[in-house]
């Protein structure tokens, strides 16, 4: 278990730094010379199938509802593990890491919401409710000896536990217009995966096939088509083969997936007049919530469990380490990105969201650092 624990931080560390990069290449690019290219590109449309059974999208839909699936399944996947073996399988393990994440979530969408209410934004609660776990185990993982490992154990735990807080959020929150005949029928397709699980069947390409068909379910459904791979996730069988899907995915996920969604959703403009740009209450809700937000959240969470004496700081941890990583779960980007497309149809208020997202998650991951690395 201890290694699985080194090498999902490693990888997540690794993938955090080509994450930084895929964000700077697209802030660039969509504010060069080329920035046209840059739009055009995305909205190059794709189709698969033939007929009435063709689907016939933009790149940027295919990136959001389609790969965002298999980063979902992993999640999934990542989920199941931790409750079956990891940091989440007992009460006693998942008490500070699941009252931190709620802590995380509960208080920056809070704060985002007495700022815009009664406004058009105010749907936006749920995008300053995500820790963005690749780019807060990076810089983690660059505090070097500053920082015990139980610190990224409980920090990757709490990631889970956050991540599953996400997936309920646009489950619940930000799925409109359902279709239940299709939904219907997804359920099915899930009957014969759980089926198939309880029968011994092992083999990828039927929950690969079984899978796919779940996915396009929910995409006519009208519920997210990416909640669709957690919900195939937790229908793999235990053991050797989710371990081997996890292992497989995982990388492509790190270093292929995150970075190309990084890529198409992070071009911002940034012109003359940013610091006029930013003003309004849709960054300042997004920032706040992220910086002011989670710190308060997981610290606050986290200082209460252990003061009733419910839970335990993390063995050699000090509040320093622990205020220095709840900076960090302010760092929400890939999954803040994804919700703020969720929640907005506006592209102006989608831009704003990014303005808030980009800033707040710099603020928090510079404060973090600084805190942790301080004597």
């Amino acid at each position: 278990m201890k290694n699985q624990i080194n090498r999902f931080i490693q990888l997540e560390y690794s993938s955090g730094i080509i994450l930084l990069f895929s964000v700077l290449i697209a802030i660039l690019w969509a504010n060069s010379g080329f920035q046209g290219s840059y739009h055009h590109l995305w909205d190059i449309k794709l189709a698969l199938g033939a007929g009435l059974y063709q689907l016939n999208e933009p790149i940027h839909i295919w990136i959001n509802d389609g790969l965002m699936a298999i980063f979902f399944f992993v999640i999934g996947l990542e989920l199941k593990r931790e409750f079956l073996e990891g940091e989440l399988s007992s009460l006693g393990k998942a008490t500070l890491p699941m009252a931190a994440a709620l802590g995380g979530m509960i208080v920056p969408a809070l704060i985002y919401f007495l700022i815009n209410k009664d406004t058009s934004a105010e749907h936006g609660w749920g995008i300053p409710m995500a820790t963005d776990i690749a780019f807060a185990l990076a810089l983690l993982s660059m505090a070097g000896k500053h920082v015990p490992a139980s610190i990224k154990v409980f920090l990757s735990a709490l990631a889970v536990a956050d991540d599953l807080g996400a997936v309920l959020v646009i489950a619940f929150f930000y799925t409109s217009g359902v279709d239940f005949v299709a939904l219907g029928i997804a359920a099915i397709f899930v009957f014969v995966l759980v089926a198939g699980n309880k029968v011994g069947i092992t083999s990828v390409f039927f929950y690969l096939v079984v899978g796919i068909a779940v996915w396009l379910c929910f995409l006519l459904s009208g519920v997210h088509a990416t909640l669709a791979g957690v919900v195939v996730a937790f229908t793999i069988p235990s053991g050797r083969l989710l371990e081997r899907m996890e292992h497989g995915l995982h990388p492509w996920v790190a270093f292929l997936i995150m970075p190309l969604f990084a890529l198409a959703n992070s071009g911002i403009s940034i012109g003359g007049d940013f610091l006029n740009t930013i003003v309004n209450p849709v960054s300042i809700g997004v920032s706040a919530g992220l910086v002011l937000g989670k710190c308060i959240g997981i610290f606050l969470f986290t200082w209460i469990m252990v003061k009733i004496g419910a839970s335990r700081l993390p063995s050699g941890a000090t509040w320093k380490h622990l205020f220095g990583m709840a900076l960090l779960g302010g760092i929400g980007f890939t999954m803040s990105l994804f919700i703020s497309g969720l929640a907005f149809k506006e592209s102006l208020l989608i831009d704003q969201a990014k303005y808030g997202i980009l800033i707040g998650s710099v603020v928090a991951g510079v404060l973090g650092s600084m805190v942790l690395r301080a004597d």
